[in-house]
Formats: structure tokens, C-alpha cells, sequence
């Protein structure tokens, strides 16, 4: 129980930091911030396969692959406002 205490402490404190923190940004930054994320998605990506495949406990296999779809959600939509960005200092031809 102490360590579910203890994890979930600091889950708490990084969803309000990580809230705080994005709800600085300017909306002109939201963009570049989202391109820089997808290496970020993608290290969790890793963690979430790891702790999907390790098997400890159900619980554990059933977050890691919902950490999967998540981090694998926000990886895709990156990637497709960034083209979208880029799209946009394209010339017209």
C-alpha cells in the first residue's frame, strides 16, 4: 500500500505540473512544443512496452498498453500537425 501511496503521490504532482506548465505556453508556441513532445512520446512508448511485457501483475500489463495507445496517439498527432505547420511555409506552385 505504501508504494501505491507513494506512486500515485507522483502521478498527481506531475499532471499539475505538466498542466502548469503547457498552460504557460503562448498558443504561438503550442506547435513547435508538440513536434519537440514526439521524442518525449516515444521514450514512453518504450516504458509502456517494457511494462506491458513484463507481465508482473494484470494490472501492470493493462496500463502499460493503455500508456501504449496514449503516447502512440499523441506520437501520430505530432507528427500530422507538424506536416501541417510545414505545409504552411510551402509556396504555392
Amino acid at each position: 500500500m505504501e508504494i501505491f501511496v507513494i506512486a500515485l503521490t507522483i502521478f498527481v504532482l506531475a499532471v499539475w505540473i505538466g498542466f502548469e506548465v503547457i498552460t504557460k505556453v503562448p498558443p504561438i508556441l503550442h506547435t513547435p512544443l508538440m513536434s519537440g513532445s514526439n521524442a518525449i512520446s516515444g521514450i514512453t512508448i518504450i516504458g509502456a512496452l517494457i511494462s506491458s511485457g513484463a507481465k508482473y501483475t494484470t494490472l501492470t500489463t493493462w496500463l502499460g498498453f493503455i500508456a501504449v495507445v496514449f503516447a502512440t496517439i499523441n506520437v501520430v498527432g505530432g507528427f500530422l500537425v507538424t506536416h501541417r505547420m510545414l505545409k504552411m511555409f510551402q509556396k504555392n506552385r
